[in-house]
């Protein structure tokens, strides 16, 4: 199915709609993660009161970054067009869901989204975990054919490759690439608004 033909877009947000801002390094760091371990489960993995803690550092660490988000380029445009054509639109993020709202709010995207339709870490299994993209398409009573997942790191393409839905893999240049869960490449929004008009 053309993208043109996808009536059901759902997007990861840092990164993809606003300029990627985190050091995930530098906050691993700061809660003291080994390097390179996914964040979310490496504290889901400490025991209660130690988790309960480092998700509260870890959510005042991402409010603060959220307040300075700025779009990705071509991010209104996009959005704007495929909300001019009646498609529903959603989140999907490993930020909790207040964090997600003002990171979008702080980035002028936030109109797009119903409050419903952001998905954050408390919402569901986190990504790549297919879960909030079958809860999406549940609440959107969607089907996986006419959905399309859009993101830049494995993770989201992961998710959506296991729910079955159309992969969009938005390449920022950092040398990592995976085919093997992506249906389409690009290199900007512009270009993901071309395909979305053809």
């Amino acid at each position: 199915m053309p993208l043109s033909d996808c009536t059901h877009w759902i997007f990861d947000m840092d990164g993809t709609l606003t300029l990627a801002a985190h050091d995930f390094d530098a906050i691993r760091s700061e809660l003291g993660i080994t390097n390179g371990k996914p964040i979310l489960e490496a504290i889901d993995e400490m025991p209660k009161e130690q988790a309960l803690a480092a998700m509260q550092q870890l959510d005042d660490i991402e409010m603060k970054i959220a307040g300075a988000a700025k779009p990705q380029m071509g991010a209104t445009e996009l959005l704007s067009h495929l909300h001019e054509q009646n498609h529903t639109l959603g989140i999907l993020t490993r930020n909790g869901c207040e964090i997600a709202i003002e990171t979008l709010k702080a980035a002028g995207l936030y109109e797009f989204f119903p409050n419903d339709c952001i998905l954050g870490r408390e919402s569901c299994a986190p990504k790549p975990d297919p879960a909030g993209i079958k809860l999406h398409l549940s609440r959107w009573n969607a089907e996986a054919q006419s959905t399309v997942m859009v993101g830049d790191y494995k993770f989201d393409l992961e998710a959506g490759f296991n729910a079955g839905v159309h992969t969009v893999h938005l390449d920022v240049g950092n040398g990592e690439q995976w085919p093997e869960f992506t249906t389409l490449l690009v290199n900007t929004l512009h270009d993901l608004q071309q395909l979305a008009t053809a």
